[in-house]
């Protein structure tokens, strides 16, 4: 999807923040936008359009384009409908909140739901719950996809924000022994 949007030089690198739980990561644009620091802006991330601010621009160049790996393309500046739209999922994704919360009791999952949100185009739907990665945020995705509850990703948090992806077993050079 990523490489879809990606077909303009992407020469300007920019370290964003987006989200309900607030994740920064790096963000390529193209020279004809040249957002400044606190601009509201769309990117496109592995997850669809969010709604993020910028934080800085990145001093050129850190990388080599054929060793870029952007988390989020620059797709434009915010416009007035774009806040509009964020309001209005954010309001609709409040609504929801105890809907979800009834639908994790009632299907016996062990996690807690912490907060959800739209994605900015609408077609995802984010569930952060306070738990670690493993077999109940399995089950709850299992269970929104059985019940055919659109596209709905279930985001594990833990103390220190998003949970990362635990390593797999296997032999050296796989993750699994941590070298």
């Amino acid at each position: 999807m990523i490489d879809e949007v990606r077909e303009p030089v992407l020469s300007q690198e920019y370290l964003v923040r987006f989200g309900r739980q607030s994740e920064t990561v790096r963000c390529f644009g193209t020279e004809d936008a040249i957002p400044q620091r606190g601009d509201q802006v769309i990117v496109q991330t592995d997850r669809g359009e969010r709604l993020a601010t910028i934080m800085q621009k990145l001093p050129q160049p850190i990388f080599e384009e054929s060793e870029a790996n952007p988390q989020a393309i620059l797709i434009r500046t915010a416009s007035a409908e774009d806040m509009q739209r964020e309001q209005e999922l954010r309001q609709k994704a409040d609504q929801e909140f105890g809907i979800w919360q009834e639908r994790i009791d009632e299907w016996q999952v062990a996690v807690e739901l912490v907060d959800l949100e739209w994605t900015h185009d609408g077609v995802r739907l984010l569930l952060y719950v306070l738990n670690d990665r493993g077999p109940e945020c399995t089950k709850l995705a299992l269970m929104t996809a059985a019940k055919g509850l659109g596209v709905v990703e279930v985001v594990p948090l833990s103390s220190n924000g998003i949970a990362a992806e635990k390593k797999s077993g296997g032999g050296c050079g796989s993750g699994g022994c941590g070298h």
